[in-house]
């Protein structure tokens, strides 16, 4: 068993999750592992992340005959991407003891769960991909690797207390691009724009830690609050669930 610090555990002054709150999961064997970095799970949710260290046919392998690649993806890491999601994706499912048909998405592009009620989000940036799966509520995940490019396109998704709030700071940066990222997905439709309708609070980093973001439409005010975690090589961001 390992320990891991959930989405809906407190966090310290120092970035750490508070000890008493850490929650076990489980591990795999070597064979069976692949190239899982890990998976948490509630009683209501869990998410995953994973490494893509497979070639194209044993992620094919795997997932089984339920979809196959779109035709439109020809680039090789898209594809791997899409299979590894897919795998992913499978792998939560069976641990909450569903069974696996497949994603379909909405006519927002938003994806589910075939022949299943639970919400999904998936996210990738190669080699890593990560998945959020739950009972009842819209979950938002995003995974990104802290670029450059964050900086030049900051002007055009961020507000300027944004800007301020991340100044030169690269990961922040990259944070407020993940969790507008979530806010979108939680939203489920096509209608924000980044700058305006989506509002981060400001915040430290840490190795760990949590964010508050808003979603403004027509005048009202939705409050999401989400968790990060800062890996050496990318980001992720996540909503928290409602407490039940």
């Amino acid at each position: 068993m390992i320990l891991v610090c959930l989405p809906s555990h407190r966090v310290n002054k120092n970035g750490l999750c508070d000890y008493e709150n850490f929650t076990k999961i489980e591990t795999q064997s070597a064979t069976e592992q692949m190239s899982l970095k890990k998976i948490t799970q509630n009683a209501d949710h869990s998410w995953g992340l994973w490494k893509i260290e497979e070639d194209e046919a044993h992620l094919a392998k795997e997932i089984g005959v339920h979809e196959g690649i779109p035709e439109s993806l020809t680039n090789p890491k898209k594809r791997m991407e899409w299979l590894a999601g897919r795998n992913l994706v499978k792998m939560l499912m069976e641990k909450s003891g569903l069974r696996f048909h497949g994603i379909v998405k909405d006519e927002f592009g938003k994806p589910f769960p075939a022949q299943s009620s639970h919400q999904l989000s998936l996210s990738h940036s190669f080699p890593y991909v990560a998945a959020y799966l739950h009972k009842s509520e819209s979950v938002g995940i995003d995974l990104e690797q802290p670029k450059e490019k964050l900086f030049r396109i900051a002007p055009r998704i961020l507000d300027n207390e944004e800007l301020t709030i991340a100044g030169a700071d690269l990961t922040k940066h990259c944070v407020i691009w993940c969790a507008k990222e979530v806010l979108v997905k939680v939203h489920g439709k096509k209608d924000l724009v980044f700058a305006k309708n989506l509002k981060i609070s400001p915040f430290s980093v840490n190795s760990m830690g949590e964010i508050t973001g808003r979603i403004i439409v027509n005048n009202h005010n939705t409050i999401v609050p989400m968790y990060y975690e800062v890996h050496k090589d990318f980001i992720v961001v996540l909503n928290k669930p409602e407490p039940k």
